[in-house]
């Protein structure tokens, strides 16, 4: 009997299909950027990458260092800080304005990453920056990652 032999033969070099992943989860993370207050799921980003939904998540966290629903929330609650500062919108508001569908998840998850609840946010937030220009304002109460927001109990003070 004969024996069949498969070789796998791949159309191209590793190192080129490593860059094109790159430039599918740039234009991932560009369009989570543009479109965060719209309803993003991974398998949909994954779909219009031509990657799987598992893929996407293991190169994007391997790329950013986070998985691409963690980035896409830190997109949401930093558009939240902003529209807070201004204060002429509820918390509530503010939260499906940033795409967010339940107050409960948006609130959990803006008092991870910032450290306050979003009401309290919103008193502190309006004091601090008072004056200060907005692009400073932005860079100065951007929301940070959970082990840092236990470590310091308020970043407005």
């Amino acid at each position: 009997m004969r024996r069949a032999t498969i070789t796998w033969v791949t159309s191209r070099p590793a190192a080129e299909q490593h860059l094109d992943d790159l430039v599918r989860l740039r234009r991932v993370r560009d369009r989570m950027d543009r479109e965060y207050a719209q309803p993003l799921d991974v398998e949909a980003l994954a779909r219009d990458a031509h990657m799987s939904a598992g893929h996407l998540s293991r190169q994007f966290r391997a790329a950013y260092g986070e998985s691409p629903y963690s980035y896409l929330m830190t997109r949401r609650i930093e558009r939240a800080m902003t529209l807070l500062r201004r204060g002429d919108l509820s918390v509530t508001d503010v939260c499906f304005a940033v795409g967010c569908s339940s107050l409960g998840t948006f609130s959990t998850r803006f008092t991870e990453l910032v450290g306050m609840s979003p009401s309290t946010y919103r008193r502190e937030a309006a004091d601090a920056a008072a004056g200060m220009p907005p692009c400073v304002a932005k860079q100065v109460t951007r929301p940070v990652r959970n082990r840092e927001a236990r470590a310091e109990p308020s970043r407005l003070a």
